[in-house]
């Protein structure tokens, strides 16, 4: 049997990133004004933990999207903290259980100055 591994993402230190991630089925991931709040508290948290900068946010109905900077290069820990933590506590308060996510968060760099 031959099993499919994901690829590993390819992380710098200080890099800025364009994050999202969107809603299982597209879903609602926040559906009150307390879930806003909870989400940027998660954030709060990991720019405390790990040192991001937040430089944008913005929250949708079903999805999220993030411009952080990275000093430390850990990208993928930030981001398993602020999915993990946020669906732990979105399911608390909605009595739910379950991912709330699609899957792996996107992330993008912006491109390089002069790119064609």
């Amino acid at each position: 049997m031959r099993v499919m591994t994901r690829p590993l993402r390819i992380e710098y230190e200080d890099a800025i990133y364009h994050v999202m991630n969107r809603g299982l089925a597209r879903q609602d991931i926040f559906l009150y004004r307390e879930d806003d709040e909870h989400f940027l508290e998660v954030l709060g948290e990991a720019s405390r933990i790990w040192k991001i900068k937040l430089y944008a946010y913005a929250l949708m109905g079903n999805h999220y999207h993030l411009c952080i900077q990275t000093p430390g290069g850990n990208l993928s820990r930030v981001m398993r903290h602020v999915d993990g933590v946020y669906t732990q506590r979105f399911n608390r308060a909605h009595r739910r259980d379950g991912p709330l996510f699609r899957g792996r968060y996107k992330a993008d760099l912006p491109p390089e100055k002069g790119a064609s």
